[in-house]
């Protein structure tokens, strides 16, 4: 494996997915005390960030699945995911159960909620990694995916940890049903305002 290669990939990976590192404590805490919650948000992040990939490297060799003026639109999954979490939050808090943990309450994160919200987010990833993946060549395009998807393991250990140190797992699992849906419809706004869906 090409060292240089291996590192630019994993700054590469680093400095598209920081903000990922949020929304995988938020789903940790979510799915806090949930039997195979955290599993869920493992596999959900792999499936989504492998559909980056699959897109950026089809689209790298010529064939585009999703044209450039459907990629805003994406806004629309974590938008409508945070609404959901939102409407059950109220809804929560209008029957009274405020006290119960996040996890209990929404019954954890499922692994397509946290995918689609992986996909729509890599957004800015795909203008980034189409490129790359289109000078690389087929050798170091094969390093770049090995060293993101290790490190994809990597940011789940991270957001887990996050959302498991004692401090910010008090804050989360007090704040963490009404954070999350405030991230989802920031980020599904910012990806529509930022992309000009609508004609924002």
């Amino acid at each position: 494996m090409n060292v240089g290669v291996a590192a630019q990939a994993a700054g590469l990976f680093a400095v598209t997915n920081v903000d990922d590192l949020l929304i995988l404590a938020l789903f940790f805490a979510q799915g806090a005390g949930r039997r195979g919650a955290a599993a869920r948000v493992v596999a959900g992040q792999y499936l989504g960030f492998l559909a980056i990939l699959a897109v950026a490297a089809a689209a790298a060799f010529g064939a585009s699945f999703l044209p450039d003026p459907v990629l805003p639109y994406l806004g629309l999954l974590p938008l409508a995911l945070g609404l959901k979490a939102a409407w059950q939050a109220w809804r929560n808090h209008r029957d009274g159960d405020e006290d119960v943990p996040a996890g209990d309450r929404a019954g954890g994160p499922k692994a397509l909620e946290v995918a689609a919200v992986t996909f729509a987010n890599g957004g800015d990833n795909l203008g980034v990694y189409v490129p790359v993946f289109a000078t690389a060549g087929a050798g170091a395009m094969s390093v770049y995916v090995a060293v993101f998807l290790a490190l994809v393991g990597v940011w789940c250990a991270a957001g887990r940890y996050f959302a498991t140190r004692p401090v910010v797992a008090r804050v989360l699992g007090r704040w963490g049903h009404l954070l999350l849906p405030f991230v989802l419809i920031g980020v599904g706004a910012l990806i529509l305002v930022e992309g000009g869906a609508f004609g924002l």
